[in-house]
Formats: structure tokens, C-alpha cells, sequence
């Protein structure tokens, strides 16, 4: 199966270069800063949701200085609807409040460097600094690591985000890897969804492993 990765990526590019080839984050956003808290408080929660709330805070908190100075009890009630509320509005607050000490007001653009900010996982930093800066990094959520499982361009030992991030990064040209990753999402999202996905609708079936084992079913049936 992961022999023709290579194959089925090159098949990959050509398909969503001409289905999506402006394919980006649904994350509302105007800056670093923006994107960041946007991010963070996307963890389990959905797109939508994030956005309906960000304006809110941005409004309010306008500067990674401003949201480094505020307190519990007033950033609380604009995130109270996102899930986990508790942990990211301590996250938000201290994570800025290092930039400020630490990066002298500057979001870092550097996995390692991200990692030390609260909040930030090694998936949100992948993000940042794809969505930001192109860099190839491969951000892998639940969609990605679906999708790509399903489609069979990661071997079935990849178990972990981890182990698919390094697999992808392996066959992904570097240059698409910043929007490698939106294409995986967003077909995760509205194609090939966890629950009953639209196999009728998709146009990667034919190199798809999924579709393929899942149409041998329905013919022993």
C-alpha cells in the first residue's frame, strides 16, 4: 500500500490543485497574533464556533500586550462557550505574557519555540507556521490523520498524529506542504467525513484504499 504513496500523492496534487488550489484555514484572522489565539482556542472545538467568538475578543484585546495584561475574570465570559473555556483562557493569558517577556512582543515562528508557549501543542505550532510563514510543516488533526489512513498514503503502522506528520512530510513536496494540509481538512470536513462519508461524491476514489475495500464488501454481500 505505502509502496505507491508517491504515486497517489502526484494524483493528490493534480486533483486538489484543480478542486481547491486556494485552499486555506477557515479560521478568521488578520495577523500572527490573530491566527494564535484563534488556534488555540480551536482544540475539539469547531471552526465555526471559534469564529463566532474571536471578534468579540479581538475587539477587547487587540495586541498580545493588551491580552497579556487582563485577567481571568474578564476574558472568561468571551470564551465561556468554546469547549474547555477554563484551561484556554489561563493558556491565552500566560502564553502572551511570555511573548511579552520572553519575545519581546513577537509570536515566534519556530516549532520549538512555539512548544513553550501554554496552549501550544506541537499541531498548533505546525499551523502557525504553515498558515503564516509556509513553512512545511504538516499540522495533523483528526481530519488528516483520516484521510490520509483511508486514502493509504501512510503506512499502516502510522498510529500516532506523529507518525503520520513524518510520513507525509516524507512524500509531500516541500513546497506543497503548507497547503497539503488544508486539502486533507477540508476534504475530511465535507467529503470524507468520520461518519458516512460521501464515497459517491468524491473524485479520489479510484486511488482511494477505503473506497476500494469498502466496494469489495458490498460485492461479497
Amino acid at each position: 500500500m505505502y509502496s505507491n504513496a508517491k504515486k497517489k500523492i502526484e494524483f493528490l496534487i493534480d486533483y486538489f490543485s484543480t478542486v481547491m488550489p486556494e485552499a486555506k484555514t477557515e479560521l478568521n484572522y488578520n495577523n500572527t497574533y490573530q491566527l494564535l489565539i484563534a488556534v488555540v482556542l480551536s482544540a475539539q472545538c469547531t471552526d465555526k464556533r471559534v469564529n463566532l467568538v474571536t471578534p468579540e475578543i479581538f475587539k477587547h484585546f487587540p495586541t498580545i500586550d493588551s491580552m497579556a495584561q487582563t485577567n481571568f475574570e474578564t476574558l472568561f465570559p468571551l470564551i465561556k462557550t468554546i469547549s474547555y473555556p477554563n484551561n484556554k483562557t489561563k493558556h491565552l493569558i500566560e502564553a502572551c505574557k511570555i511573548i511579552m517577556l520572553n519575545f519581546n512582543g513577537e509570536i515566534p515562528l519556530n516549532i520549538q519555540d512555539l512548544m513553550l508557549l501554554p496552549g501550544v501543542g506541537r499541531k498548533t505550532a505546525n499551523v502557525i507556521t504553515s498558515v503564516i510563514d509556509k513553512q512545511p510543516n504538516m499540522a495533523v488533526d483528526t481530519h488528516v490523520f483520516r484521510v490520509s489512513k483511508r486514502i493509504g498514503i501512510v503506512p499502516k503502522s502510522a498510529s500516532t498524529p506523529l507518525d503520520v506528520e513524518l510520513a507525509l512530510i516524507k512524500i509531500i513536496p516541500q513546497n506543497l506542504v503548507h497547503i497539503a494540509h488544508h486539502w486533507f481538512i477540508l476534504h475530511g470536513r465535507y467529503i470524507c467525513k468520520a461518519i458516512r462519508p460521501n464515497c459517491n461524491v468524491c473524485g479520489i476514489q479510484s486511488i482511494c484504499t477505503f473506497y476500494k475495500k469498502a466496494n469489495k464488501q458490498i460485492l461479497k454481500n
